[in-house]
């Protein structure tokens, strides 16, 4: 069935990996019917991770959307990965999301994963939830976790619910104070029960506090509360539903997946509190002459959709749509703002996890799939021929670590590249580069985590095995002093024999990637016609420089005299005596090793500001300078080898506990230092004799 827009609630559930996000949209299902018994993530059998990698790992690897119904209203849950290698696909899910329900643990209290959640939220004006979940295990502190909360987010943090525990902190019930009802569960089933004694005064604690947030939503509630009167339930819903809307309020709600305590409550107050879609994120769009204007979310409006998420398997390819305006029906004829271009959409479905329905059409607010849409990618905006406009791409951040990848099999290129690209159409964020110069296919992503499933997948999907080595360094050379040199060819076989005679001067320059050749020839001693022998004789030598092999810049070479024979001179061999030349004179010209340098901008917490300092030192890297960006994070720039930043990415995760963030981009050649280059040049001599075998 359709819903009208009013009733229909998108939230993503974000947090750290393992905070049970992924238990927690299983219980939701299981407690409105949507499933009829819970899975586990240990049993791989939850809705929202289906994919055979998810299951063997037991973490969430992708968005997983999961609708269910509760009370009139159709709930999309966005289960999204805890894990940061993963971090895109919490991009997709916001831009789908109207609000967000932070997930965080009651043994964890205030992760990085609940500072990140938060982040993503505040750029974004997003209303939320926090959810403290696990707080029926052993060794869980509601309280504790309650305040860290407190303490880090100041008053804004508002509990809807005062738990009930046993001896050891271990919460047993909920009691819901708004309604002051306590319950427990029971076979998985709510009961109430009475409030215990010695909890009225903090319920009533709770509640005063609740009713002050709501008096701060409105005038007339402000009058009223110090006018003494009680507000009635519809208005403290609707100065909470208002104060969660203005981000004047988060509430803070509890309990157990694994037992569905908290889970009707938590429905209740999505229904109850959070925005409709037409009150939800607030979207600009690019129209075709280029300008922007506000997007407003309509029923009535024209048809468009965003497509924040694409899904391409054995079974065919489903794009994730959320319809920001009108209806969408099968065969409607859409404009991708994209390309400009108008196709016909395909069978629509609801997915819930892996498991695709399909419906007759998609109302303005939900979220549903389009399926074999060949040329549409994540990101972009499908619209109705007469208002065509692109709602703002998805901002991913730049993959930042790099791994050389090859197949196990020799030939398993192509099949390799065809895989990637494949996966690449449900995960925009890696890239797959070919480095002529290394002759390595280089695979960029967010992190190892994210590149060992890629090859996981590589292997499970495509049938085709992949090794990672490490990215090699395109290093450069050049000369520091002027040498002179004669090359000289002469074979004399049967027939007309071979002969060239070039004497040539080899001079270092600045900045100069291509060769520059002149010539000083006196008197015909090389005719003119061989000169351009002579030139590709040495652009071609260049490629392959004395110390390591690798291309020579920053060279001038002249040819300033020769010899030449009226019937054995060729074009071959004046070739010949040019490399010749330059095989002699290069490894004289005291030859030096260059190596690339780039920008590093790291973002981390002032804390952490001595290590990455320190650690940058050790990498051989010059710090130029620190910014703090206002939020207690500082950006440091610094100039470092790219040779020095191979595991970056993942020595800055570990050295920050991944609160920093860095990008890194190659701004030029300098001098390599002795100790660096004798060991480069000792690596590709290693590689040469490897590749010789």
């Amino acid at each position: 069935m359709s819903y009208s827009v009013q009733n229909i609630r998108n939230v993503c559930l974000l947090g750290h990996s393992g905070n049970g996000k992924t238990a927690l949209a299983e219980s939701l299902l299981y407690m409105t019917g949507a499933i009829d018994r819970m899975g586990r993530g240990a049993d791989g059998n939850t809705v929202c991770d289906y994919d055979p990698e998810e299951t063997k790992r037991q973490i969430s690897i992708s968005t997983a959307v999961a609708p269910l119904e509760y009370k009139g209203c159709r709930i999309n849950v966005l289960d999204t990965p805890g894990a940061f290698d993963f971090a895109g696909e919490v991009i997709e899910a916001l831009r789908a999301a109207d609000a967000a329900i932070i997930v965080c643990s009651a043994k964890d209290g205030v992760s990085v994963g609940l500072e990140k959640a938060w982040k993503y939220c505040e750029e974004r004006n997003m209303p939320r939830f926090i959810y403290i979940s696990k707080t029926d295990e052993d060794n869980s502190d509601y309280n504790a976790t309650f305040e860290a909360l407190r303490a880090r987010f100041g008053n804004k943090i508002a509990p809807l619910v005062v738990p009930i525990w046993d001896e050891g902190k271990k919460v047993t019930g909920i009691i819901d104070v708004l309604n002051k009802r306590a319950y427990e569960m029971q076979d998985q089933k709510r009961v109430e029960i009475e409030i215990p004694e010695g909890k009225d005064a903090v319920i009533e604690e709770f509640n005063n506090a609740l009713k002050e947030s709501v008096a701060e939503t409105s005038e007339e509630f402000m009058d009223k509360f110090f006018g003494g009167e009680d507000f009635t339930y519809a208005e403290m819903i609707q100065g909470l539903r208002q104060g969660v809307r203005e981000l004047s309020l988060f509430p803070v709600l509890c309990g157990s997946a694994v037992n569905c305590m908290g889970s009707l409550m938590l429905l209740d107050d999505i229904v109850d509190l959070l925005p409709n879609p037409m009150e939800g994120n607030y979207h600009k769009a690019t129209r075709q002459d280029g300008e922007t204007e506000p997007f407003v979310v309509s029923p009535g409006g024209v048809p468009t959709a965003f497509v924040f998420k694409t899904v391409s398997d054995q079974y065919g390819k489903y794009s994730f749509v959320k319809v920001l305006s009108g209806t969408l029906t099968p065969d409607l004829p859409m404009v991708n703002a994209r390309t400009g271009v108008s196709e016909k959409l395909g069978r629509l479905y609801t997915m819930r996890g892996k498991k695709a329905t399909e419906v007759k059409e998609l109302g303005c607010g939900d979220i549903g799939a389009i399926g074999k849409m060949e040329k549409v990618k994540t990101g972009d905006t499908l619209c109705d021929a007469r208002k065509v406009v692109a709602l703002k791409e998805l901002p991913f951040a730049e993959p930042c670590y790099s791994v050389a990848i090859v197949p196990k099999t020799r030939g398993q290129e192509d099949k390799i590249a065809q895989g990637l690209a494949r996966m690449n159409e449900e995960d925009p964020t890696f890239s797959v580069t070919n480095n002529a110069e290394t002759h390595q296919m280089v695979l960029n992503g967010s992190g190892d985590m994210q590149v060992d499933v890629l090859v996981s997948k590589l292997k499970s999907r495509f049938n085709v095995e992949a090794d990672l080595k490490p990215v090699r360094v395109p290093y450069r050379e050049k000369i520091r002093k002027t040498v002179q040199k004669q090359g000289r060819h002469k074979k004399q076989t049967g027939g007309s024999g071979q002969f060239g005679d070039v004497w040539i001067r080899f001079e270092p320059q600045t900045e100069q990637d291509d060769m520059i050749f002149a010539e000083e020839v006196f008197g015909g001693s090389v005719p003119k016609n061989f000169f351009p022998a002579v030139e590709k004789g040495l652009r071609e030598a260049c490629a392959h420089g004395p110390l390591a092999g690798y291309p020579v810049v920053n060279l001038k070479a002249v040819l300033y005299d020769g010899s030449y024979h009226p019937v054995d001179s060729s074009e071959i061999a004046f070739k010949t005596a040019a490399q010749l030349a330059y095989k002699a004179a290069l490894p004289e010209a005291n030859p030096v090793l260059l190596e690339p340098v780039g920008e590093l901008k790291v973002t981390v917490p002032d804390s952490y500001m001595g290590d990455v300092i320190g650690d940058l030192n050790k990498r051989r890297g010059r710090v130029m300078g620190m910014d703090p960006t206002g939020d207690g994070n500082q950006v440091i720039s610094a100039e470092v080898p790219m040779a020095e930043m191979g595991s970056y990415a993942i020595d800055l995760r570990s050295m920050t506990q991944s609160r920093g963030s860095f990008t890194f981009h190659f701004v030029r050649y300098e001098d390599c230092p002795p100790a660096a280059q004798e060991k480069a040049i000792a690596e590709a001599k290693a590689l040469q004799a490897a590749e010789e075998k």
